[in-house]
């Protein structure tokens, strides 16, 4: 059993953004806990100390963590070349996304 500790390396208002945020980081490996109050989290509170979500990362990870979300905050993530968007696709009558 792991005894690392869990740091909190940012604060987003909204459970919704504090999603995306778990995504950027989980898509670099990055483990992350979301913690909300609960009665923020029901009611779906944005605003405030309920709305307050904190993103936890292992605190071996909070340096690197840190600064992509930095990058993030900057607007200076794009996509790679490596990526490949459904614009790029050739998305033919034939595709499983048009079939019925």
């Amino acid at each position: 059993m792991s005894t690392e500790q869990w740091v909190n390396v940012y604060n987003e208002y909204g459970r919704l953004s504090a999603e995306l945020i778990r995504i950027l980081l989980e898509s670099r490996n990055i483990p992350v806990q979301l913690i909300q109050e609960g009665a923020g989290a029901a009611y779906g509170l944005t605003v405030g100390p309920l709305g307050n979500v904190s993103i936890l990362v292992p605190e071996s990870r909070s340096a690197e963590a840190a600064q992509l979300l930095e990058e993030y905050s900057a607007g200076n993530l794009v996509l790679g070349d490596e990526i490949e968007t459904l614009d790029n696709k050739d998305v033919g009558s034939d595709s499983e996304v048009t079939k019925q």
